[in-house]
């Protein structure tokens, strides 16, 4: 597991080398994405029989030597999540492009406007949720005070309850449920930070933008 101290870019650099745990670092961050994305673009074919095989060539094209996951670990692809959904596609097309492979024409799968939309909402969801267990991890060392802050914001967004109802239930004061939940949304976007770093290093100017617009994807 690679420590925040490290980057998508370090990992990647060890991975390309053939560090075992860091190709499968990769694979299990960002399998996801990659099978959402497949699924999307063949749910109206019978292409859908091939998705798990297709994730698998997503990775080997990734790591076998030469390949791309070469540049960039050299530095020549600025954006990850660019040089990933360009593999991504790629590795679609050549399965489209094998003899009597699809029942629907291609002309007919989803359109790759609509697939570049999913892509980046599925990537927003994953950093979201990685966001969520990085703040998890430190409530839970803090102590359940901490605690409780994480479930407040679960109870806020997944479940939708107003802050007057939380704190009926709860049986505390509305005034103070509120101060609660703006340092839970601080420690919240400070995890979302230190994860989107990880991700697409930059200066903090450049993390924040790239929050801000994961944010934006998900509205």
């Amino acid at each position: 597991m690679p420590t925040f101290e490290s980057t998508c870019w370090t990992v990647i650099r060890a991975a390309a080398a053939g560090r075992s745990a860091e190709r499968e670092e990769l694979a299990r961050r960002y399998k996801d994405v990659v099978r959402a994305y497949l699924a999307a673009r063949w749910r109206s074919s019978n292409l859908r029989s091939e998705i798990d095989d297709a994730v698998q060539e997503v990775f080997v094209e990734c790591f076998r030597q030469g390949g791309m996951l070469d540049a960039v670990g050299a530095g020549r692809v600025p954006s990850f999540r660019a040089f990933l959904y360009g593999v991504v596609r790629n590795i679609a097309r050549r399965f489209e492009a094998r003899p009597v492979r699809t029942s629907s024409p291609i002309a007919d799968l989803e359109s790759e406007d609509n697939l570049s939309r999913l892509f980046d909402r599925t990537w927003a969801q994953a950093i979201m949720a990685e966001s969520a267990q990085l703040q998890s991890r430190r409530a839970r060392e803090l102590g359940p005070e901490a605690e409780r802050r994480v479930d407040l914001l679960r109870l806020r967004f997944e479940e939708s309850l107003p802050i007057r109802t939380i704190a009926e239930r709860w049986r505390v004061d509305t005034a103070q449920l509120h101060h609660d939940y703006a340092q839970a949304r601080k420690e919240f976007r400070a995890a979302l930070l230190e994860i989107v770093a990880f991700h697409c290093p930059g200066t903090p100017a450049e993390v924040e933008q790239e929050a801000t617009g994961l944010l934006k994807s998900l509205s």
